[in-house]
């Protein structure tokens, strides 16, 4: 029997971690006096996430045991005709799974930072952060309508430029802020473009509403345009998704943003922000399933987004780097999955894929701390000695990333797979090459980066710049013990980061392992996303079809041994061996034969040029003319001075007509009167 859920429950749900943000970015920084100090920040923001983690469990319990749900108006904003803008909630199996994940991989973070951050200057001030970020999330994936979606969008974007750019004394990190900031800016014009037709033409923010109202848009055209409206809608819609889940070719802001500490790559690039657009098209299934060009659209971008930026992360030295674009190219297989309309299975994807991302990007944060905040792969190696619980972890994380059969990321990964392969859309051929193949790329990087940092020779005494290398490192953080390691020389060995830090990895890496086992029946062919998720079987039958070939979890794996995918990712793994562990030799060599491709490659597509010097420098000359041709010369010396000058020069000439004396008057009249009748007698 359907039930239905608090709103004053709910609503603490946000409101915790708002609570916390607030007390720590006031009391605890210099603007409120510092009267609340490190302790008390951390441990009330903690106490936040902790609540809103609690409640989210509940719900979901209550959503999956009693079919609870909730779907109601908090708050009227404003009205404006027959529009209201509303705050409200709704929950059902969708935004319950969203909430458990963002508050557990949020809590995990904010347990991780603790260590990770503890000698920082602004230690109370990225707790503030975080916790905004995490209400913010919140209020996103439990709205009910499009104008708190597009609150929490702007949110989370606006706190991760905070946190992108939080040593703001960095300028590499000032401009990885400015550009994720820019970038999305491009992303949430299609988004807003996309809110503004349905409320243009639906007459509604409110989901319930548009849904109901879909068939009657699906029967209109654009305006001037043979196009469907809805196809319209849902493509703007979709670049909004293109900016916030970093889908080529707006994906550009998203390695740079690992410019910021390392526990915001968790929080950004795992659970939250980068899935908001995921999330996001999941929630507008009614409105996607009306256009196949927009599932087609969304299915090609996702496979070039899969494909490519996995190539990316083959040449990267910089451990984050590795796992930022491994982020780019699982976006990707989530964005595929969406396009096949396979939504259930996208963001179960999205649902494993937080888990494990979070456990990799939270160690490599511990080897960074344990390497003396060395980044660079190539000067690390035989690590599993020195920090056993970091490399554990670190391995489940990579075995679950590549699709390795019982873990989370193979029952997500190879259902995506299976989803495409029985799409029917133009692009499927494509998009089924692009995961097939995406699936040994992501094998050889992800093995590459595990094997130089835990295994072979010990390479950390021998960086040839342990402080300045390539890349920018992680240099305001350190230790949990309050130890400043980059004044310590070569000899240092790695060592195990404190309990505060491996934790959260052990706890985050327990899901990473058993969480698809668990949960791919009722997710996939179960009745969690009932009424949340929308999918026309007679156009898109691929789900049914999988639910025809599915008998079980364990069925699946076994039989996983004998498919493609499969040995895909073995042969990643055990050529990422071979070069990197027998014949170290090979990489140089290959780079060396294949250098056009290598700097292909290292110039990310050369995407970060044409931005800075087509784009760019073509919008600022279009804004020269435009300011010098627009505002200059026409608005300010047409239309402005223009007319008062030409007021000027008229009135001039007929203050002279105006002389006061009666004669000329007369003179005039009898002009005037000679000349209409010339007038009319030419006309005769």
């Amino acid at each position: 029997m359907s039930q239905t859920l608090s709103a004053s429950t709910l609503i603490w749900v946000p409101l915790a971690p708002l609570v916390g943000s607030v007390l720590a970015g006031v009391l605890g920084t210099k603007f409120g006096g510092n009267v609340m100090g490190r302790v008390g920040s951390h441990s009330l923001t903690i106490l936040g996430v902790l609540v809103a983690f609690v409640l989210s469990v509940q719900t979901l319990l209550s959503v999956v045991q009693d079919g609870a749900r909730f779907n109601e108006t908090l708050y009227t904003w404003m009205s404006v005709g027959g529009l209201k803008m509303e705050i409200g909630f709704l929950v059902d199996g969708l935004t319950a799974m969203m909430m458990c994940v963002v508050t557990f991989v949020s809590l995990m973070v904010h347990l991780y930072t603790v260590g990770y951050m503890h000698e920082d200057e602004g230690y109370n001030r990225f707790f503030a952060y975080i916790s905004l970020f995490t209400f913010s999330m919140l209020m996103l994936v439990m709205s009910n309508n499009l104008l708190q979606l597009f609150f929490g969008w702007e949110a989370v974007g606006l706190v991760s430029y905070l946190l992108i750019g939080f040593w703001f004394n960095k300028p590499t990190a000032i401009f990885a802020n400015m550009k994720a900031f820019l970038v999305n800016r491009v992303g949430d014009f299609g988004f807003i473009l996309g809110i503004g037709l349905i409320v243009a033409f639906a007459g509604t923010l409110n989901y319930t509403e548009v849904f109901g109202r879909a068939e009657e848009l699906s029967k209109l055209a654009f305006p001037g345009t043979e196009w469907m409206l809805v196809t319209v809608i849902c493509i703007c819609l979709f670049i909004g998704a293109m900016g916030k889940s970093a889908q080529f070719p707006l994906h550009v802001w998203l390695p740079d943003s690992m410019e910021g500490p390392t526990p915001i790559s968790a929080l950004i690039h795992a659970a939250t922000m980068v899935t908001a657009g995921i999330f996001m098209v999941a929630r507008m299934s009614p409105l996607f399933e009306l256009s196949d060009a927009a599932l087609n659209f969304v299915l090609v971008i996702g496979a070039i987004t899969a494909l490519f930026m996995g190539f990316l992360g083959i040449i990267q030295n910089d451990i984050k780097r590795v796992v930022a674009y491994s982020t780019l190219s699982q976006l990707g297989y989530m964005t595929v999955a969406l396009g096949a309309s396979a939504y259930s299975v996208g963001v179960f994807h999205l649902m494993t894929h937080a888990f494990f991302k979070a456990l990799l990007f939270l160690g490599a944060g511990s080897v960074i701390m344990g390497c003396h905040h060395n980044q660079d792969i190539r000067w690390m190696g035989g690590l599993r000695k020195y920090m056993p619980i970091t490399w554990i972890t670190s391995l489940l994380g990579s075995l679950a990333l590549i699709g390795t059969p019982f873990f989370a990321g193979f029952y997500s990964k190879d259902s995506i797979i299976e989803a495409v392969a029985e799409s029917h859309l133009p692009g499927a051929g494509f998009a089924h090459f692009a995961v097939l193949a995406g699936v040994f790329v992501t094998a050889f990087y992800s093995f590459r980066m595990y094997f130089l940092v835990f295994h072979g020779k010990e390479r950390f005494d021998q960086n040839p710049d342990a402080h300045h290398g390539d890349h920018d490192h992680d240099h305001d953080a350190h230790d949990a013990h309050g130890h400043d390691d980059h004044g310590h020389g070569h000899d240092n060995k790695p060592h195990e980061s404190p309990w505060v830090v491996w934790v959260p990895l052990v706890l985050l890496a327990i899901p990473s392992v058993i969480i698809g086992y668990l949960t791919i029946d009722p997710m996939l062919f179960g009745d969690f996303f009932k009424g949340a998720i929308f999918i026309d079987h007679e156009k898109h039958p691929g789900m049914e079809e999988m639910a025809h070939a599915f008998h079980g979890p364990v069925a699946m794996a076994l039989h996983a041994l004998s498919t493609a995918p499969f040995w895909l990712a073995l042969s990643g793994v055990a050529l990422s061996y071979y070069m990197y562990m027998v014949n170290p030799a090979l990489p140089t060599a290959i780079k060396k034969a294949a250098m056009p491709i290598y700097t292909l490659l290292e110039n990310k597509y050369y995407l970060d040029w044409i931005n800075e010097n087509i784009l760019a420098r073509g919008a600022r000359a279009l804004g020269t003319v435009l300011w010098k041709g627009g505002d200059q010369m026409l608005i300010d010396g047409a239309v402005v001075n223009g007319s008062w000058k030409l007021v000027g020069w008229v009135s001039g000439g007929v203050r002279k007509l105006q002389t006061g004396y009666l004669y000329h008057y007369a003179l005039v009249m009898i002009l005037g009167i000679f000349v209409l009748m010339t007038y009319f007698v030419w006309l005769k």
